[in-house]
């Protein structure tokens, strides 16, 4: 084949056929179609589409570009993935109380980029933590704690690595195709049996309009589907940012909120509960969401998740006593300065993707990925939608490594949230369901 030859059927809207599909994955995979080729291809897919056969054939396709990974436990391996906020720390909670439940959870987690948030650059907030390890490590770490959240391999979906790079550079990370196969075929790599899909739409979220939300989660639930694992998508509210900070190390703090029960019923909280409920009677260890969701209710309140986390990061190099001494082994950033609005009333509207800049402004995030990460800064005690705030209850407090730096998001912050007289409820934390 020639990759001449497969640039021109896509151009003149002929569909290619599986094996050109497999063949273009495993060049990209192994360099032997140029950057200009590969950028074209996924032009052409933009700009053209797929049928939801060849989405399956290329997210296929992808995943077997390199290595997948295989279990043999006595219960279900179940995973997790978000579409991506401000807040959302989750996975901190979900994999080790999934694990409380007789779940394995090998997951595979990113970095953030733009203004949300990645769970590997929370976990390294924690002192020793390591984020890359070997597949035999990760196999082992499972096995025995029941949860591993790291980071992939140069040996996982090669194709969708290179993929991905040129897309950021040719305007193409829109493409619904490339979304859905780029996200599953990392995930398919690692071998789930069933997988819930938190899929976020609002002003924080990558897609803004619930519209476009819907059809995503829709394809990557039948694609998912179609390659044999078990998935259900939850369409999630991101009008307000998940947890009440924003930052690697205060979104750890949030996390351990919930985990040692201090958070009870928080968005963060329920949220945890639909989700794994969710997965868990796809995976079988529940009879429906609803009981899965009393299991990990169960698994937090007791304490067991917590628990499993504090052994997940002692065998990934953190502190041994984390989960008792959370609070002094986190860093903390020199500058904490509470931000007051220009007036008074309810929280009405937040522009959450504002929020999650100032975090990158701050240092707290990446706008390219190579740029280094400060830990300690970020946004806490954050106002919600409905809270009502004056000149003695804040906004939030910025946490800043120089007062330079909370200076210059300050004016940002304020615009960020409009205030009315009178409350407003909220929407709900669940717009949708998305099942085959």
């Amino acid at each position: 084949m020639q990759a001449r030859e497969i640039l021109e059927k896509l151009r003149h809207g002929q569909s290619l056929s599986e094996a050109e599909i497999y063949w273009f994955a495993e060049e990209l995979a192994q360099g032997g179609v140029s950057d200009a080729q590969a950028g074209a291809f996924a032009m052409a897919i933009c700009q053209t589409g797929l049928s939801q056969e060849a989405r399956v054939q290329l997210t296929h396709a992808m995943r077997e570009s390199g290595e997948t990974l295989h279990w043999s436990f006595d219960g279900p391996v179940l995973d997790k993935h978000s579409t991506g906020g401000v807040g959302d720390c989750t996975s901190l909670i979900l994999a080790p109380a999934l694990a409380a439940c007789g779940a394995y959870v090998p997951m595979i987690s990113g970095r953030g980029l733009g203004h949300t948030g990645g769970t590997l650059d929370k976990l390294e907030a924690i002192p020793g933590y390591r984020t890359q390890i070997s597949v035999d490590d990760l196999q082992d770490i499972v096995g025995d704690i029941g949860c591993a959240i790291v980071g992939a391999t140069g040996d996982i979906a090669p194709a969708d690595r290179r993929l991905y790079a040129v897309r950021d550079v040719t305007g193409t990370v829109g493409s619904l195709d490339l979304i859905v196969a780029s996200i599953l075929s990392k995930k398919l790599a690692c071998g789930p049996e069933a997988l819930v899909l938190d899929v976020k739409t609002g002003t924080g979220a990558v897609l803004k309009d619930d519209t476009a939300a819907r059809e995503l989660a829709d394809a990557l639930v039948k694609t998912a589907q179609a390659s044999g694992t078990m998935t259900t998508a939850l369409i999630s509210d991101m009008n307000q940012p998940l947890a009440n900070a924003a930052g690697n190390a205060l979104e750890v703090i949030e996390a351990m909120h919930v985990l040692t029960g201090a958070a009870s019923g928080s968005a963060l909280h329920r949220l945890c509960l639909e989700l794994g409920g969710e997965v868990l009677a796809l995976g079988g260890i529940a009879a429906d969401a609803k009981d899965g969701a009393g299991r990990i209710a169960a698994a937090i309140r007791t304490g067991e998740a917590a628990e499993i986390f504090g052994r997940m990061i002692a065998r990934l190099g953190g502190p041994r006593d984390f989960v008792e001494h959370w609070r002094d082994r986190l860093p903390a950033a020199q500058i904490q300065r509470d931000l007051f609005p220009t007036g008074a009333g309810y929280v009405a509207w937040i522009d959450t993707r504002a929020l999650g800049d100032a975090v990158v402004a701050l240092g707290g995030g990446r706008v390219q990925d190579k740029d280094r990460i400060d830990a300690r800064v970020g946004l806490s005690g954050l106002a919600r939608l409905g809270d009502y705030v004056d000149a003695d209850r804040p906004l939030m407090t910025i946490h800043a490594a120089r007062e330079e730096d909370a200076d210059r998001v300050t004016s940002a912050l304020i615009s960020a949230f409009r205030l009315r007289e009178r409350p407003e409820p909220a929407g709900p934390l669940i717009r949708e369901r998305i099942a085959q």
